[in-house]
């Protein structure tokens, strides 16, 4: 099986690729690669994502026919795409950090920056914190209720259909911190910061 995490000049994402190697143990052959033909061919897909939303579809964009490859790949051809925070929020119609920036469309919504009650609330939101499965997503295998995952954002995605929403936490208000819908998947928490409970958010990712 081919795993092709896709490196666009999104920063640093060394950890993510450490934990799928990790994970992967020489079983799953993992490339990192923003090579379009890689991508195309291989079986499962990670769009890692750091910055801002801007910044991210920026990158995308500057590599001639990505974006194009990605939506054949998730969209047309249906296989598995796990999103990572930035790469999660991209899956939006648009998003409102930096300007109003087009996202990719995959999931109806928008992605806006988290009421922090007039200052109540710290942004970003870093750290540990706890969430609520909502659904039973196929990456939750063995994940129990009220994990501790980590988080690094000021933006949050808001999904227009509730029933791809997997995951919430609580910061401010109940934010979306997971999503699922058909072959897509998507993070807002890091799941190769996560420690334990991580590592086997990107197995179950891995043996979909």
């Amino acid at each position: 099986m081919n795993v092709t995490i896709v490196d666009y000049n999104s920063g640093n994402i060394s950890s993510v690729i450490n934990s799928f190697k990790e994970v992967a143990k020489d079983k799953v052959n993992i490339e990192v690669t923003s090579d379009l033909n890689k991508i195309k061919s291989s079986d499962k897909v990670v769009l890692p994502g750091q910055g801002s939303f801007k910044s991210c579809i920026d990158a995308l964009n500057a590599i001639n026919g990505l974006v194009d490859t990605l939506n054949e790949f998730a969209i047309n051809n249906k296989k598995p795409l796990l999103g990572i925070c930035v790469g999660l929020q991209m899956f939006a119609d648009v998003g409102y950090e930096e300007i109003e920036t087009k996202g990719l469309g995959w999931i109806s919504g928008k992605v806006s920056r988290i009421d922090n009650q007039n200052g109540e609330y710290k942004l970003p939101h870093i750290g540990w914190n706890q969430i609520k499965i909502v659904k039973q997503s196929k990456i939750f295998q063995d994940i129990e209720n009220d994990s501790h995952m980590y988080f690094v954002h000021s933006y949050e995605f808001i999904p227009e259909d509730k029933n791809v929403i997997s995951a919430t936490t609580d910061y401010s208000s109940s934010i979306v911190c997971s999503v699922e819908k058909e072959n897509i998947f998507g993070t807002q928490f890091h799941p190769e910061k996560s420690d334990k409970m991580g590592l086997q958010i990107i197995r179950n990712f891995i043996s979909l």
